[in-house]
């Protein structure tokens, strides 16, 4: 909306990009939060619909069956470390739903999907007064067999693949090159499966134990779609000045057809950096719940008992870096 004003020719193209994305940041990033996203922003931890039946709740969605299809509320929870915390991060459901039909709606050439509508006013069967607590973290989806494997993709060595590359100079089996800095870009995007647990936390396995678990055939397609639609979105995120360093897709199963599922390229299932910053060597900074990370690992919190309460400040921050990604990549704001 903002690049109407600006004319891009052949010539001083990636500067007049450079432009845009530099507007585009102030205007929406800058400029709309003047009043400080804090603790005291409503947030919805939790939701009740009697008259639907709950199907699964998750570590972050609500799920409820309306007839054949499912209604999937991303609520305001964040998770770290197998633990859901005991404070919502502001605005959170919203990025993440409205990030996901982005991102639906990009890669829809490339692969079907599950997604329905996110429109409340078009799903049935939902109360009045329901409807103002859902707008804009629902989505009403088509209900699938799952695929019980995590697709992940990693563009760049980072997180636990950094950590595996260091022990064995492998990702998943895959031998990488030899003396890759922390957060190097790969030769190539890399496909790191991991096991789908229902409970606990998800464990890398090799794409030979996919293989096992759901046969040479689909273990291609997933590899093979996995990877398509990471190259696409990365491409594009970088023109947004972001850098998507890996994802994680999922998949089901749908009339016999192979469709995307749950959500897609968000800060909960992905890690963004900002392209400007971007040095190798050392841990970037993100817009992701990594800073939610950072700070539990050093508060002193076993990983064992109840997690602890985040303070204000990182409450504030990690919403306010949830809000930047989607201005960033979408060019939309969603306090508007």
């Amino acid at each position: 909306m903002f690049e109407d004003s600006i004319i891009v020719n052949s010539t001083g193209l990636a500067h007049k990009k450079k432009v845009v994305i530099e507007r585009l940041y102030y205007q929406v990033v800058i400029e709309f939060p003047r009043r400080m996203v804090t603790s005291n922003d409503t947030v919805l931890l939790k939701t009740d619909i009697p008259y639907l039946k709950l199907y699964n709740k998750g570590k972050v969605r609500d799920i409820y069956e309306i007839d054949d299809k499912l209604l999937i509320v991303a609520t305001d929870r964040i998770s770290a470390f197998d633990s859901v915390l005991p404070n919502g991060i502001p605005h959170k459901g919203k990025v993440l739903t409205r990030m996901s039909e982005f991102w639906f709606k990009f890669t829809k050439e490339l692969t079907e999907n599950h997604l329905i509508t996110t429109s409340i006013e078009e799903i049935d069967k939902i109360t009045k007064e329901d409807r103002k607590l859902l707008v804009g973290r629902s989505m009403l989806v088509k209900k699938v067999d799952v695929i019980p494997v995590e697709c992940v993709v990693r563009g760049y060595i980072a997180g636990s693949g950094w950590k595996d590359y260091k022990e064995h100079g492998t990702v998943c089996n895959i031998k990488l090159p030899a003396n890759l800095k922390e957060c190097d870009k790969l030769p190539e995007p890399i496909f790191t499966p991991a096991t789908k647990a229902t409970s606990g936390h998800d464990e890398n396995i090799s794409f030979e134990e996919v293989i096992k678990i759901i046969g040479k055939r689909l273990a291609e397609e997933l590899r093979q779609k996995s990877i398509e639609i990471y190259k696409k979105a990365s491409e594009y995120a970088m023109t947004r000045g972001i850098i998507i360093s890996d994802t994680k897709f999922e998949w089901g199963k749908y009339e016999d057809k192979i469709i995307l599922i749950d959500e897609i390229l968000t800060p909960d299932s992905s890690r963004f950096w900002p392209l400007e910053s971007y040095s190798p060597g050392k841990p970037q900074p993100s817009f992701d719940k990594q800073f939610v990370r950072d700070h539990l690992e050093n508060s002193g919190w076993d990983k064992k008992s109840s997690p602890p309460s985040l303070p204000e400040d990182v409450i504030r921050i990690t919403s306010k870096k949830y809000l930047e990604a989607y201005a960033k990549l979408t060019g939309k704001n969603i306090l508007n």
